[in-house]
């Protein structure tokens, strides 16, 4: 049955579904029908020749944009369903802060879902998509096959953090740096049992003890940084786990896990990567019918407002509207070709009603 045949429908084939046919990458398919890089007129008529085969109308809407100049568009990859960016407090401030910058400039934004166990399926997504820039602006993988991709099309790429690679230019928060002010913060009041609550570290995360060997494999470079900021100021054996995902139903089934234990082996601190871990913690915490902060203290990170929360978390602050406009306006300036370099976006602690001295032994 023809591969562009499904239940008897016809599906509309793709340039993923023109490179397999043909026998090349999906890049080396989006040059040919740009028209732009080295590719052999062998390879050309062998592309060409899949998609009259597969009925691929074309041609690529980036070769017309390109003649035309800039379409005023800026793709913006958001890994994993965009429900979960949407259910974020911490995503939807950077995605308003950059739709804001972008606005002014008179582009418009196209969300991009990347799912992180088929990450390839982006390129598909963009493959055929006029658009003047990317941009990746929320906690992603430090290699992306979208970077190569665009790469070949001379399309510009901004990031915070991840992906690392060359080509793309970031807005960057030192991780390390940032969890240290928690850290320091819980580690100057006293407290010597400290635990870890990280954001997962690779794609399938599930809840489990994490420590220095999980650094470096780590596919997400901000949680890694974290995780190896906390370990370096509180000590390479120190209780660390990693929730699967980040939600506070997560932080609380990672927060029982650390606080559910005899009160002579319990943590008296909890310094989490996030605050909706670090909310799910102090839920954690009081259904074990512990205080928050006599009993346990609980740090965050990000600042994000959340009401119905009867405290005010100790937190690192990164305001995540203003990171968006820093993407924005890096975005602006990439694409109006002026010299560009990565970004320090600074970070600060607010100190809040959720942490506290440790309790007499």
């Amino acid at each position: 049955m023809d591969e562009t045949r499904q239940t008897g429908r016809r599906r509309r084939p793709t340039l993923r579904h023109v490179a397999d046919r043909a026998g090349v990458s999906a890049s080396t398919a989006s040059l040919v029908f740009s028209g732009r890089g080295p590719v052999s007129d062998a390879t050309a008529d062998r592309v060409r020749a899949a998609a009259r085969d597969l009925g691929f109308t074309g041609p690529d809407p980036v070769a017309s944009s390109l003649r035309r100049g800039r379409v005023g568009t800026v793709a913006v990859v958001v890994e994993g369903p965009l429900g979960a960016a949407f259910r974020d407090p911490f995503a939807l401030a950077v995605l308003d802060g950059l739709s804001e910058e972008l606005d002014a400039a008179g582009r418009t934004m196209l969300l991009v879902a990347q799912p992180p166990d088929e990450p390839i399926r982006a390129v598909d997504q963009l493959a055929t998509q006029p658009v003047d820039a990317v941009v990746f602006p929320l906690c992603g993988m430090a290699e992306n096959p979208l970077v190569d991709h665009l790469a070949a099309r001379g399309i510009p790429m901004v990031g915070s953090g991840a992906p690392r690679d060359p080509r793309v230019h970031h807005v960057l928060t030192d991780e390390a740096a940032a969890i240290g002010l928690t850290t320091r913060h819980v580690l100057a009041l006293g407290h010597t049992r400290v635990a870890h609550l990280s954001m997962h570290l690779s794609p399938g995360a599930s809840l489990r003890r994490v420590g220095p060997d999980d650094v470096a494999p780590a596919a997400y470079p901000d949680a890694a940084g974290r995780l190896a900021g906390f370990l370096g100021l509180v000590g390479p054996g120190s209780l660390a786990v990693e929730a699967p995902e980040l939600s506070v139903e997560a932080g609380e089934q990672a927060g029982r896990l650390l606080l559910d234990v005899p009160a002579a082996h319990r943590p008296t601190a909890v310094v989490a990567q996030a605050d909706l871990l670090a909310a799910g913690a102090v839920r954690a915490a009081e259904s074990l019918g512990l205080r928050v902060p006599e009993d346990v203290s609980v740090t965050g990170f990000d600042g994000v407002d959340l009401p119905w929360l009867d405290h005010t978390l100790t937190t690192v602050l990164q305001p995540g509207a203003d990171k968006g406009r820093a993407l924005g306006r890096l975005t602006r300036r990439t694409l109006a070709r002026e010299a560009t370099a990565d970004e320090a976006f600074a970070v600060s602690l607010r100190v809040g009603t959720t942490t506290a001295p440790p309790p007499p032994d």
